[in-house]
This record gives structure tokens, sequence and C-alpha cells, in this order.
């Protein structure tokens, strides 16, 4: 078995980009289990909490369920890097599939980069997705004429910016032959 550490925060964009990431691994479904976690910043959130309370992390259990991965969830408190990194100890992760976020240098260096310190730490392979627009995986799609858009899954579009249309749909994650057009 191969065991995919997958940390979740509250993007949905950046979890579903993870998770589809991890059902694109060879034999997925047969091979691959995933480690939902979320590191909640309190223990008495940690301790009641699971990563299915995060809209997020609902999605991305959902999604690869249905993909036929095997999932098992895992909470934590503390700093992110820091119980990212033990809990990929703890269930000997094969892999850390982490959704990062684009910052300036000077944000990173204010605000400090989760992905970047469990990089450097790391002692086993680490993968960052990014979000659904970096991997070109739109969340809507106008059924009328192809128009791609890159925001929340559950955001309802009512009509499409391109040509007025009114069957602009949610992608699963599961298409994305249809060349992508601009949003």
């Amino acid at each position: 078995m191969y065991t995919v550490l997958l940390p979740v925060d509250t993007a949905e964009s950046r979890a579903t980009a993870q998770v589809e990431t991890a059902i694109e691994l060879p034999n997925a479904g047969a091979e691959v289990e995933v480690v939902l976690l979320h590191v909640f910043d309190e223990a008495d959130r940690a301790e009641e909490g699971s990563p299915l309370q995060l809209r997020a992390g609902e999605r991305a259990y959902e999604r690869l369920q249905d993909a036929g991965v095997s999932v098992d969830l895992m909470t934590r408190y503390g700093d992110a890097s820091t119980e990212i990194l033990e809990a990929a100890e703890d269930v000997d992760a094969n892999l850390i599939l982490l959704g990062g976020r684009k910052r300036s240098p000077l944000g990173s260096v204010l605000f400090g980069s989760v992905s970047q310190e469990v990089t450097l730490d790391a002692e086993r392979p680490v993968v960052v997705t990014g979000d659904r627009r970096q991997q070109q995986r739109p969340s809507h799609r106008c059924r009328s004429c192809g128009q791609e858009y890159f925001t929340d899954h559950d955001l309802d579009i009512p009509s499409c910016r391109n040509c007025g249309g009114t069957k602009v749909e949610p992608v699963d994650g599961r298409e994305s032959d249809e060349p992508t057009k601009a949003a």
C-alpha cells in the first residue's frame, strides 16, 4: 500500500487539486491509501473535530471515496508544518501532498509558508499542487459555449459571461479533455 498524507485547510480549490493529483497516481483505487489531515490551532478543536468539519475536507473525502481510494481521517493541533511532518512520520507516508498557495517574497517572509517549511524539512517526497487554476482544472463549465471558470466548486454561476447562457455547471474534476478557455 502506498500511503499519501494529504493535509487540507479551508481552501476548496487547493483541496480539490490535491485530491485530483492523488486520484491520478498509478493504481490509486487499488494501491493508494490517503490520510486526510487537518491541523487545528487549538487542542479543544482538534479533539472534537475532524477534517470533515471543513467543507474542503468533506469534499475531499467524498471525491476520494467516489474514486475508490481508501481514506483515513486524522486531526492534530499546533504548528501546521511541525504537525504535518510528525503525522507523515507516524503514518509512514510515502508522499506528502500539499496544496500550496502563491505568495509574494515579502508575504512569505512576513507570514511564513507551511509548504516551504514542510518541503525543506521533510525526509520523504513532497508534492505541492497549488490550486485548480494553477493546475488548469476548472470548477465550472458553460455547456453552451465551453467557457471555463476557476472558483469554489459550490458557487452558483447563474449565467455565462462569455455567451450569456444559463447552463454553467460544476465540473467534478474528472473531465479535463476539452480545451481550457481563459476565465
